[in-house]
């Protein structure tokens, strides 16, 4: 019973990985928000969506993810020029 629950699991998250794109709703300081924002605006290659993934990219190989693709748009971002801040 175990592994048939087991596989049900590995099904779902096969699933749930399979999908490009989820939405994401957070709460953010007035601080980060603002900075985010003139970052955004001062930065015409840039915009909030591709700012929040190279973030949470980097956030996560830094912290030990070794996942291909969360690998592949952190390394993206690394090499790819932008007006600095």
């Amino acid at each position: 019973m175990d592994q048939v629950n087991q596989s049900n699991l590995t099904d779902k998250k096969a699933a749930e990985c399979s999908s490009n794109k989820v939405s994401l709703e957070t709460e953010l300081s007035e601080t980060l928000y603002n900075t985010m924002k003139d970052f955004v605006l001062s930065n015409p290659t840039w915009d909030q969506y591709k700012l929040i993934n190279s973030a949470l990219a980097t956030f996560l190989v830094q912290n030990g993810c070794t996942d291909n693709s969360v690998s592949e748009i952190y390394l993206n971002q690394l090499f790819t020029p932008s007006k600095s801040f």
